[in-house]
Order: structure tokens, then sequence, then C-alpha cells
């Protein structure tokens, strides 16, 4: 039997997380930006196309985790559909420690070289140990719950 082949009695775990300078500075780099664009013509092209910068700082400053049978999904909190899932049988195992944002690559939404991170803030993290060798780290408050439920959910291994 399929020891996920019913989900409705697994547990699932939900944390969310904001960073309030974040949002802030993305909210008045748009208002900014916006009014410069109404005010000053010979800006305008210029300041929309600032204002994908300040999008980017709105979209992952507060995010939304969740684990369950299916796998782990970080979305974003004010454009939900902006998400990323990584399913349980591409993990290989989670743990939980703590993470200062310079060690993954700095604030928001990041990529280097074996890792991809969401990082609003030093603390708590989760960190995911992926198949393909790379690694996912999301920082998030009570990762440690979060990393036994991973472990607990992954499936048998050869």
């Amino acid at each position: 039997m399929n020891p996920h082949a019913d989900d409705s009695t697994r547990e699932i775990w939900n944390r969310s997380q904001s960073s309030r300078w974040m949002l802030a500075v993305g909210a008045i780099m748009a208002g900014g930006l916006i009014v410069l664009a109404v005010v000053d013509a010979a800006y305008r092209a210029v300041s929309l196309a600032l204002l994908i910068a300040a999008a980017a700082f709105l979209v992952t400053g507060a995010i939304k985790v969740t684990v369950s049978p299916r796998g782990v999904t970080v979305a974003s909190v004010l454009v939900p559909f902006l998400r990323r899932n990584i399913t349980m049988d591409r993990i290989e195992r989670a743990t939980a420690r703590w993470t200062r944002p310079m060690e993954i690559g700095g604030w928001g939404y990041r990529w280097k070289p074996g890792l991809w991170a969401v990082s609003l803030r030093k603390g708590d993290a989760l960190w995911l140990e992926l198949t393909r060798g790379t690694r996912f780290v999301i920082t998030i408050d009570d990762a440690q719950t979060a990393a036994a439920l991973v472990n607990r959910y992954l499936p048998p291994r050869p």
C-alpha cells in the first residue's frame, strides 16, 4: 500500500514569514517611480522599467511555506500563483539550522551554483538536500518541525 495514498489524514505544516523592510522598500520604490512617471514624461520609460525591481521586493517580501505529503511549497503571499514546489521524490533529506542571508547569497529569492534560497532574515532555516545534489534553503520560523515532517514523508530509498 502506498503510504501517501490518503493525504487527507496526513499532517500539514504552514508558516508565513515577511520582511518589513523589503515590503517597505518595494512600496516606497513603486510609489516614487509611479509618481515620477506621471510627473515627468522624460523619465516615464525608465521609471516603469524600474518598477520590476520594486515588484521583486514586494513579491518576495512575504512568503508562505507549506510542507505536506506531496512536498514543500514556497509561495508569495502577495502573488500566490508565484510559487516553487519541490515534490518529496526530489528531496534527499531535510535539516534545520541557523542561517545568515549572506551565507546563502543575500535577501530575497537567491541563486548561486548548487543552491537556491528564499531568504528574508537571519535565523531558523529549512535546508532541503535535493536528489540532484543541490540545496534549497528557506528562512522560516519553526524550521525544525518542518524538517522533521519532511523527513517523515520522504519516500523509501533503495
